[in-house]
């Protein structure tokens, strides 16, 4: 359930790690995305925080329960983006959603380039479920804290489309972009 009950937009962080989830590894990842809105987001928020193992049908449940169940107006994922066997986070974020919204990977590999040259391996996407915009963050929180200060200008906008709940971002953090009407 949500942790702020005022009525604002409702935002779920989803960590996905086989070892998180075991507890065998302590998650940095899911509070590195807390931290973030609390600094960029000025209007109620409530956080709905989740860990899970990697895999398919883990994933795309949980995104399809996190938008449908608990009414979540955006959710960001971690974790799961990478190469290897396990990491499916995209698959399962494409099989629950509508839509992909491919300028949302675009825009954060092009921003990790400039850091790493590993972050072509990354498979970032984003994409919609009704109106949930989803987007799927790495697994690092310096790799978080870039691609969320690339793509977040562009979320509130995306859920007004949407027509998810409205977010306000703090323009001392970030300026977030409308167009004027």
């Amino acid at each position: 359930m949500a942790e702020d009950l005022k009525r604002g937009a409702v935002i779920g962080v989803l960590t996905i790690s086989d070892r998180a989830s075991a507890g065998a590894y302590r998650d940095e990842s899911g509070p590195a995305i807390v931290a973030f809105l609390e600094r960029a987001v000025r209007s109620p928020i409530a956080i709905v925080k989740r860990i899970i193992p990697d895999g398919f049908e883990s994933v795309r449940d949980c995104l399809i329960d996190l938008a449908d169940t608990e009414g979540c107006d955006l959710i960001l994922t971690t974790g799961g983006t990478g190469p290897s066997p396990r990491d499916l986070t995209p698959e399962a974020t494409q099989a629950a959603a509508s839509r992909l919204l491919p300028g949302f990977g675009e825009l954060m590999r092009a921003e990790s380039l400039k850091q790493v040259p590993t972050a072509i391996l990354s498979r970032q996407i984003a994409a919609h479920r009704g109106k949930c915009l989803i987007i799927n963050l790495p697994g690092k929180p310096a790799s978080i804290e870039t691609c969320l200060r690339a793509v977040f200008p562009a979320v509130p906008y995306c859920l007004d489309l949407l027509g998810a709940a409205r977010i306000e971002t703090d323009p001392a953090v970030l300026i977030s972009f409308r167009p004027k009407s």
